[in-house]
């Protein structure tokens, strides 16, 4: 069995509850969900436009604090509060991603941590 490593960084959001920020194991790189919440105060961006664009920085430094970057992302999902957002969620979605096209899962509950209004997580490859 292979040792996990518990990846942390203060450029994202402390975990705000009993979990790391992403562990890695075997080459994986497993990113916790990251809502919109801005790491110098923790309190979340205002709107979903705003939300969306702080988790995928908070996703963006933490993929960066385990040495992988946008194009070592295997797979995505994001949990949208109104599906109704879901074209805004792809523009910057895919301005994020560039020409990088991950496996990707787009999933409407009824409620995120903290009031959030998206939650994005991923998983990458350790290059």
């Amino acid at each position: 069995m292979s040792d996990i490593a518990f990846i942390t960084t203060d450029g994202a959001p402390a975990a705000v509850g009993p979990y790391s920020q992403a562990t890695c194991t075997d080459g994986t790189v497993y990113v916790s969900g990251q809502l919109g919440l801005i790491p110098e105060t923790m309190k979340l961006a205002e709107g979903f436009e705003a939300q969306t664009k702080q988790a995928l920085k908070n996703l963006g430094a933490i993929l960066k604090a385990a040495g992988c970057g946008v194009t070592d992302i295997v797979s995505v999902d994001v949990f949208l509060i109104d599906m109704g957002e879901f074209k805004t969620l792809n523009g910057i979605y895919a301005e994020f991603m560039g020409d990088h096209k991950p496996a990707r899962a787009a999933i409407q509950v009824a409620a995120l941590p903290l009031g959030g209004l998206v939650e994005i997580k991923c998983v990458a490859r350790k290059p």
